[in-house]
């Protein structure tokens, strides 16, 4: 059973990212750009709200978030009493290694900020995150979306709740997607990132904690248990 879910599961993976070449493919990043930006640069760009809640304070309720995974492995509550110990071990790590990993494909990116383009006021010149080793003349450094890896790092978390509830886990999964995607769209409208930075956040978000999963499960395999019915509490 766990074999056949993951099969399924690694499908929906490589749809996911023929969904995102055919986005790229579209070069609608710019278009969605100039709906919030202007010569004069993006008026939204200091917003207090989106500066200090949606940026600063769901930053920080993140990193609070990781490091209460990492507690609850020795101290559990919740859903995550019905773990074991490597299952929350999985859990911290996954969250913790997808971070990294956007982090460091961030850090290595010629890609600017459309806030960085001369068409927003900035310096640089619009050039695809696919050109590598191109640089835009720009600071770079802003491919993928690292803010929205605040949320979307969660996601792989659906691979290990869904152990203990198929419920919670489908819960946990989609919290993880709509608030990345929140999170995501806020940093687009001050300009700090294209729609692709967003949707490559998840795609890898997503992809670091199955490959993870398909480590834990050869080492520590176990069987899925059965789905529950739709009243089944959690």
């Amino acid at each position: 059973m766990t074999r056949a879910s993951n099969f399924r599961l690694g499908v929906l993976t490589l749809v996911a990212l023929a969904a995102l070449l055919a986005w790229d493919a579209t070069g609608w990043d710019l278009p969605l750009a100039r709906l919030a930006g202007s010569p004069f640069g993006f008026t939204w760009r200091t917003n207090s709200f989106l500066v200090h809640v949606m940026h600063e304070g769901a930053r920080d309720l993140s990193w609070a978030l990781v490091t209460a995974l990492f507690i609850a492995i020795r101290w559990p509550v919740g859903v995550l009493r019905r773990l074991g110990t490597g299952d929350r071990v999985q859990l911290a790590l996954t969250t913790l290694a997808a971070v990294i990993a956007v982090s460091l494909i961030k850090h290595s990116s010629n890609t600017s900020c459309p806030w960085d383009l001369k068409e927003f006021g900035g310096v640089a010149r619009y050039v695809s995150h696919w050109s590598w080793g191109v640089p835009d003349g720009g600071p770079g450094g802003c491919f993928p979306a690292g803010h929205a890896s605040a949320a979307f790092a969660y996601a792989g978390g659906y691979f290990v709740l869904r152990r203990a509830s198929a419920r919670a886990a489908a819960i946990w999964l989609t919290v993880a997607l709509v608030a990345g995607l929140v999170l995501g769209l806020a940093q687009q409208v001050r300009g700090a990132h294209y729609m692709s930075h967003t949707l490559w956040t998840a795609w890898i978000c997503w992809t670091v904690g199955f490959a993870i999963e398909l480590v834990f499960a050869r080492f520590n395999p176990q069987p899925l248990k059965p789905a529950e019915p739709a009243h089944a509490g959690y």
